[in-house]
């Protein structure tokens, strides 16, 4: 068995003990699910084989992750996403910090994790039930882009600006990696969420 990488984020010291156990509990889980699906195949990879090859019970796995569309899209990053992006300046404009703080997101995945950003990004496109749970779990990212947004723009994160704002941003976000995928991965993905953000803060290139 493959050892599961370890993260920054779960050796980060703010984080208790118990808590970088479950961080590193999740991520050999998901080590599993991939190296499995590498190997056989997304349909005949199951829970049972999953649980085995990361050495924990299927209640575990079952625990940390309710699906196993779960398993594959959930990372540890969106509570850091938060953080970073309220770390940013105050008087930073809004898409600058966001851009900042995707492209290194990109940036760090791309290097440490370049094979499972592809697979994932690949089983988005292919897999409709991994598709499906996408879409579901956009709007939990959305809440937090929601949050973060109105306290930059003091205003009350459920107002219906602001989630329209924050799930356009997530599902021009969630595209990009259907629209990488669809290309084989000849794009460089700092750059096509680079696009991105010039479409909301520029509007439709007319060319």
């Amino acid at each position: 068995m493959t050892a599961a990488r370890t993260s920054p984020l779960a050796d980060r010291p703010q984080l208790g003990l118990r808590e970088r156990k479950k961080i590193k509990t999740r991520m050999a889980i998901r080590a599993a699910t991939y190296e499995l699906i590498e190997n056989q195949g997304y349909d005949a990879t199951t829970i049972e084989q999953i649980a085995e090859r990361a050495e924990v019970s299927q209640s575990t796995v079952f625990r940390y992750f309710p699906t196993k569309e779960d398993i594959v899209l959930t990372d540890e990053y969106d509570s850091v996403l938060e953080e970073e992006l309220r770390a940013r300046p105050a008087d930073e404009p809004w898409l600058d910090s966001l851009r900042y703080i995707l492209k290194r997101a990109v940036g760090i995945s791309s290097i440490e994790e370049p094979e499972v950003t592809r697979l994932r990004s690949r089983l988005m496109l292919e897999v409709p039930a991994v598709r499906s749970r996408m879409i579901e779990s956009m709007s939990e990212t959305g809440r937090l882009l929601c949050r973060v947004i109105a306290e930059r723009a003091g205003r009350d994160p459920a107002d219906l600006e602001v989630r329209v704002y924050a799930m356009s941003l997530i599902g021009g976000l969630s595209e990009v990696t259907v629209y990488w995928a669809q290309n084989d991965f000849k794009d460089n993905l700092a750059d096509l969420v680079d696009r991105t953000v010039n479409v909301f803060e520029h509007g439709l290139p007319t060319e």
